[in-house]
């Protein structure tokens, strides 16, 4: 029998790419004997370095963000002689590239004309209804060739070294007993968040309890938060994978909807999460799978007098919102829960 080939795409952002982990496991799961190559953006590859379900990671564009051109990607793509191609976001260039790569089984999602174009397959989420995980839904792509899904849940494999290190790292800044508490503040902007003011109180209230040590896990860091006193800063200018090992070696993670939320979540790392419950960034879409994890969501008198029906623009932190010293109790008892 002539080797199945699959390519999984998915050029999007540290959160999207981390839920699509679960395809080459349930592929492999099904065609042990399969090759299974990802093809994803250059800052996001560190997602699948040393995934055992995955032969060989392509990146869409090069280390200066410069994205191939479309000649060159056909080129790489076509050199694998690909079997099956699964597109998990919507792109026009890389339809025309899986095609004209000679790839004769494609699935895409929704219905673009230029996948009507190419006889580009779909899988169709219908608005959200139901509303399922995102992981789920990008798993329909391997369940229309036929594969029956075990587990949805997303992984990231270290390395002894790695792992190693991540120890190495709390016994650097920890005493005994402490917990590890890691804060990302930034995001891409595609959920509600705490400002920076409150999110400086939040870390202030924490610094307060002997038995926490607190993270600033951001790769950027602005005026206004770097160099508070007894706080570490373990991420900043890191590469993603070092970044990976140390938010691999949390007790929690404190954010909004975020990549290293997911990434926490991938390690089994507790997170507590701030959401919104439109649709489009629910926590039944979005929310942490595999891991102890504790959603906060806004209160109806909250939304109906705050919300800017805007993810980007909401921030919990306005009148009748959340305080930090509110939040602080709800990362206590969280913690004291889970102990």
């Amino acid at each position: 029998m002539k080797q199945l080939r699959f390519l999984i795409s998915r050029i999007d952002r540290i959160g999207d790419v981390v839920l699509s982990t679960a395809l080459p496991r349930e592929i492999k799961k099904k065609y042990p004997d399969s090759f299974v190559a990802v093809l994803v953006r250059h800052y996001t590859k560190d997602i699948y370095i040393n995934n055992p379900n995955v032969d060989e990671i392509i990146t869409y564009d090069d280390q200066d963000k410069i994205e191939k051109n479309f000649w060159e990607l056909v080129h790489e793509i076509k050199q694998y002689k690909f079997s099956h191609a699964f597109m998990l976001l919507p792109n026009e260039k890389l339809n025309y590239a899986l095609f004209i790569s000679g790839i004769k089984y494609r699935v895409g999602v929704g219905h673009k004309l230029y996948q009507f174009l190419t006889f580009t397959k779909y899988v169709d989420r219908k608005k959200y209804i139901p509303l399922r995980h995102e992981a789920d839904y990008c798993l329909d792509m391997i369940r229309k060739i036929g594969i029956q899904v075990q587990s949805i849940l997303p992984e990231i494999y270290l390395t002894d070294i790695e792992k190693n290190k991540a120890t190495a790292f709390r016994k650097k800044y920890l005493r005994i007993n402490q917990k590890l508490i890691g804060i990302n503040i930034s995001s891409g902007n595609s959920a509600p968040n705490f400002n920076q003011s409150e999110y400086k109180k939040l870390i202030s209230l924490l610094n307060k309890n002997s038995n926490y040590k607190v993270a600033v896990m951001d790769n950027k860091i602005s005026a206004e938060l770097d160099n508070i006193d007894d706080v570490i800063y373990p991420n900043k200018g890191n590469a993603l994978r070092e970044s990976i090992i140390n938010l691999a070696s949390l007790d929690l993670l404190i954010s909004n909807s975020t990549g290293p939320m997911h990434i926490c979540a991938a390690f089994n790392v507790p997170t507590v999460s701030l959401f919104c419950p439109l649709n489009a960034c629910s926590p039944k879409l979005w929310g942490p799978l595999g891991n102890k994890s504790k959603i906060i969501m806004p209160t109806q008198n909250y939304c109906a007098a705050q919300c800017p029906i805007d993810p980007k623009k909401c921030d919990y932190s306005k009148e009748g919102g959340l305080t930090a010293a509110e939040f602080t109790e709800m990362v206590d008892q969280f913690l004291n829960k889970i102990q």
